[in-house]
């Protein structure tokens, strides 16, 4: 793989430069240099009757142009993510980071470097008697959003001692939580005081693990929780010596995020340094550029804000403007308050935007390009007739996979395009899926069978995105999970001995080369940004006293990205349904995009010959009050209960008035 991209290095100016002497070439590369669309005055029957490669060429040469600049500029990089923050604090020291919505507070690039100084001095020094950090320790951050910065800083400053930093989703409780931090080999985990309840709850097993638990505050209420606020402000914030971390390298670890449980718990996907390097470029490659001030109201413990975002920013050298929290109300008010000209999306937050009451001044900002993933069709209309025209930067990706795409063009609905070019650089395939069996169709040679290539304008056949898994491509899999790494691969795929790693989402092509995202395999749905298992939803609503059987799935609502949760329940002989109960079990149990939000009562839930829960009838029927005689019933979240799912609150929530 590295010598095909070599290769294009020299066979791209070559291939330019051999075009030159035919006229009719210039066209194509006119605006591939920049220049006027002058490709666009041609007649559009004589611009179809081109192969899609050759009416895509000046869109798709730019595109890999910029990427193997990307690519090299990297090779040329420092070696660990927090090389980065120095190089450019050195460079720039006033320049403008970070600024936190919520508190107003704000730190430049020389600041967060001397913050992170404080931290590697602090943590790196005996605390109480103990042996501090080093290089190849691990430590859990486990923050909520208006501690932002105080949690960069800490992250920073753990990267300067040559530490793995484990992110970790605060919206996590009890054996979940203890999971995630024992299973990225954490030895110490650092909170917020303000998750004081759910550190209580797994302190005691954590200490008798000899994990170390701090607060982020001056004093802990909490019997062997110590305070560390007052030890980072009293420590020097002199440059830290890169000799603590000489060992690290572009290849050695650098941090944990969290898969949100699709196949279980949790589980931390490996990223190394080289890995970091390589997302923090992708805003470059999005289009965004030095001057741009980027808004993201997006978690950090997710890649999307920490890695594209942040990392992103200080890479071009940009402002960040970090919201703690999503608010559809003060969305664009922060945009105007601070001159934002980049935000960050997954689906649901603009159509969160657009569910909100037009205002006069929807067009009043300085936004001229969105980022993110999940955006629908219908959404990404309304969105640009309301908010003016503001170019959509779609892209597909996911934290531990070996392949990515970005839609460069802004084709509508279109989570990304490929080319003979770009498939050089970055091969997959879209393979033939059983969803009955939920595995790859194979041939009788047991090779798997891509689909068929599409020959007319319409989408093509669905099928299983894979990618082979190279140096060039690796895929590092999860820490201290070798099954769960393995199940992602897939083996002898079109030929005996091939390594693929499959992504688990089910994707369509078009003929110009365009891929559009269709579902996600495996008893899975997606609501409010992240992934669901319904595994291990019903493993925790069988812990009701009154339930008996549960089978939890995703149903779609109109209007909305994604399902939403739904369970059918079986009550247990001689008990009732307590609406209240069930609600307050769930708000402790489960992060608030797991919680079914309807609930199904059933005499007895149908199964397979082998006892597997049937779910594909019950999707069908969703909540449709004319296709269910069960009872049925809907979280009111201001009544903290589930109310009968009624005909008239049936109405309210297709109309849009009862919110989910």
């Amino acid at each position: 793989m590295e010598l095909r991209v070599t290769a294009l290095l020299f066979l791209l100016p070559s291939a330019m430069l051999w075009l030159l002497p035919w006229p009719w070439s210039w066209l194509w590369l006119i605006p591939t240099m920049g220049l006027p669309w002058l490709s666009q005055w041609l007649p559009e029957s004589l611009v179809q009757s081109f192969p899609a490669w050759i009416r895509w060429l000046p869109e798709d040469m730019a595109f890999m142009g910029h990427m193997l600049y990307l690519n090299l500029a990297h090779r040329t990089s420092r070696t660990s993510l927090v090389d980065l923050l120095e190089v450019r604090a050195k460079a720039n020291p006033d320049r403008l980071m970070v600024v936190d919505t919520a508190s107003g507070c704000q730190v430049s690039l020389g600041e967060m470097d001397r913050k992170s100084c404080q931290v590697a001095r602090a943590l790196g020094a005996a605390l109480h008697g103990s042996v501090g950090l080093k290089e190849g320790d691990v430590a859990s951050l486990f923050f909520l959003g208006p501690q932002g910065i105080s949690a960069l800083s800490l992250w920073f400053g753990l990267s300067k001692l040559g530490c793995q930093v484990a992110w970790i989703n605060p919206h996590i409780r009890g054996p979940p939580l203890l999971h995630a931090v024992l299973s990225a080999g954490s030895c110490i985990l650092v909170a917020d005081p303000e998750l004081q309840e759910a550190v209580e709850s797994i302190a005691p097993e954590l200490m008798v693990k000899g994990v170390r638990c701090f607060y982020l505050s001056s004093t802990s209420p909490t019997k062997g929780v110590e305070p560390l606020k007052d030890h980072i402000e009293a420590a020097s914030s002199d440059p830290v010596p890169r000799q603590i971390r000489a060992g690290v390298t572009s290849k050695s670890l650098a941090l944990f995020i969290y898969t949100s449980g699709t196949t279980g718990l949790p589980k931390p996907v490996i990223l190394n340094h080289n890995r970091v390097w390589m997302i923090s470029l992708s805003l470059r490659a999005f289009g965004v550029r030095q001057n741009d001030v980027f808004y993201t109201a997006l978690p950090l413990y997710h890649v999307s804000a920490l890695l594209i975002g942040i990392m992103g920013c200080m890479e071009l050298g940009c402002t960040c403007i970090l919201a703690p929290k999503f608010s559809a109300s003060r969305f664009w008010d922060d945009c105007r308050k601070y001159e934002v000209t980049v935000i960050q999306y997954v689906g649901e937050v603009l159509r969160y935007l657009c569910s909100k009451p037009e205002q006069p001044c929807d067009r009043e900002h300085k936004v001229r390009l969105a980022v993110g993933n999940g955006l629908r069709q219908e959404v990404w209309k309304q969105f640009l007739q309301r908010f003016g025209p503001i170019r959509i930067c779609e892209f597909y990706g996911s934290t531990e996979g070996n392949i990515s795409f970005i839609n460069y063009t802004g084709r509508l609905g279109a989570v990304g395009k490929s080319s003979p070019l770009l498939q050089l650089l970055k091969p997959f395939e879209l393979i033939q899926f059983d969803t009955e069996t939920e595995k790859p169709v194979r041939d009788k040679k047991g090779h798997c069978i891509p689909v068929r290539p599409v020959l007319s304008p319409s989408l093509g056949e669905t099928g299983l995105l894979v990618s082979p898994v190279t140096s060039f491509s690796p895929f590092l899999g999860y820490l201290g999970s070798p099954e769960h790494t393995e199940k992602k691969l897939l083996r002898d795929v079109l030929q005996p001995g091939d390594v693929y790693f499959n992504s688990g989402d089910l994707l369509s092509r078009d003929s110009d080369g365009f891929l559009y995202f269709q579902d996600r395999i495996g008893d899975t749905f997606r609501w409010k940004g992240e992934n669901v298992s319904t595994r291990e939803v019903e493993g925790m609503l069988s812990l009701v006293d009154f339930l008996e059987e549960v089978n939890v799935y995703g149903v779609p609502v109109p209007g909305c990205e994604g399902k939403i949760g739904m369970a059918a329940v079986r009550l247990r002989p001689g008990k009732a349904f307590d609406s209240r109960k069930l609600h307050s079990f769930i708000q402790k149990a489960l992060p608030v995009y797991a919680v079914p939000h309807f609930i199904r009562i059933q005499d007895s839930l149908e199964t397979t010959g082998s006892f597997k829960l049937i779910k594909s009838r019950l999707v069908r029927e969703g909540f449709d009050l004319s296709a269910i005689s069960d009872p049925l019933y809907v979280l009111d979240s201001k009544s903290k209960t589930f109310q009968p799912l009624t005909p008239d609150l049936h109405r309210a929530i297709l109309d849009g008035s009862f919110q989910l």
